[in-house]
């Protein structure tokens, strides 16, 4: 399903697909702002869709293919037919280890925050989920590699499954709603959930933030904070207008980070993190491994020219690898 938003003006328009979520929202207003910068006499009209992933809120997003088949697939669907001329995604979402025929990431927004943070339903104080090391506590997540981080962190606490928007999320929190199950049944409520910082962010929630995660504690996702336009590859006039809102700083640290899921060949169940940083012309690359209980773990850092980003990565992806990355993933790939 989409709503189209009203026409802001006659002249150009390009059509600009999202899901229709507050925070991707808040991210298409920017990728809007930008081009109308960039670009005065643009008309940008944004077209909301419902994707499966947002239609179903209880189901784990493997059952539709991975986060590509939950959230991009239908905005994809429609920019193939010629109904849109760009679509808006968190580049975290866009799988990494697969093609995607006919389409390219035209432009990467600045990195926005990447890391994750912890939220407490009210009454809970950081100092006593401390104390109790998480022993006795519910945390909610969604992400296979947060829900691994967090049983290498807080062992003691029970990570449950906990799925929707981010401000969904948080309400379902604050009311104390229990989680429906895939398979049927309930599990919670939850005392505490872990979400992008980013994200928290772009709807108006840091106050909700009781701790930021550093990359030590939680690597971030692959692409975690950047936003990405994608179009139809053939399609240069709009290629030529993303190209004026591109970050080379986001582009770099992206294709370092997405080629280590390339080189891998991670799936929606892996586990898998990566975080590249640039420092003048050198690029550090983080990328780890881990088991679904959070107890196998393999990460590799290394460092290298900031203009060969995809050498890096590959690098990185072949040393994990070789330390017996192959062997984690195939434990966690679903069954045919």
């Amino acid at each position: 399903m989409s709503i189209r938003s009203k026409n802001p003006g006659s002249g150009q328009v390009l059509r600009i697909g999202t899901r229709k979520s507050a925070m991707a929202l808040a991210q298409t207003d920017e990728v809007a702002r930008l081009l109308r910068a960039a670009a005065p006499e643009l008309a940008v009209d944004v077209v909301k869709f419902e994707t499966r992933g947002d239609q179903d809120q209880t189901s784990k997003l493997l059952r539709h293919g991975g986060k590509g088949g939950a959230f991009v697939a239908e905005i994809r669907a429609a920019m193939r037919a010629g109904t849109l001329q760009a679509a808006m995604h968190s580049l975290k979402d866009v799988p990494g280890n697969e093609e995607t025929p006919g389409l390219v990431i035209a432009a990467m927004l600045a990195r926005d925050a990447a890391n994750d943070s912890l939220v407490l339903r009210p009454g809970l104080s950081l100092e006593t989920f401390r104390a109790a090391r998480g022993k006795g506590f519910m945390i909610g997540t969604n992400a296979v590699r947060r829900a691994a981080y967090l049983r290498r962190l807080f062992p003691e606490a029970t990570v449950i499954h906990f799925r929707g928007a981010a401000d969904t999320r948080v309400a379902k929190l604050d009311r104390g709603d229990k989680q429906r199950l895939p398979g049927g049944g309930e599990v919670g409520p939850a005392d505490a959930l872990v979400m992008a910082r980013s994200g928290l962010e772009r709807i108006g929630l840091t106050a909700r933030i009781a701790h930021d995660f550093s990359v030590d504690e939680m690597l971030p996702a692959v692409g975690q904070g950047i936003v990405a336009v994608e179009c139809v590859e053939s399609d240069w006039p709009t290629r030529a207008r993303l190209a004026q809102i591109d970050n080379a700083a986001s582009r770099l640290s992206a294709e370092a980070e997405r080629e280590v899921l390339w080189v891998l060949n991670g799936h929606c169940n892996s586990p898998i993190a990566g975080h590249a940083t640039l420092a003048g012309g050198e690029m550090t690359l983080r990328a780890s491994v881990l088991d679904e209980a959070g107890a196998g773990f393999i990460e590799v850092v290394r460092r290298g020219p900031a203009d060969r980003p995809r050498e890096l990565g590959r690098a990185v992806g072949m040393e994990l690898l070789d330390k017996g990355a192959a062997e984690i993933i195939a434990r966690t790939r679903p069954d045919e």
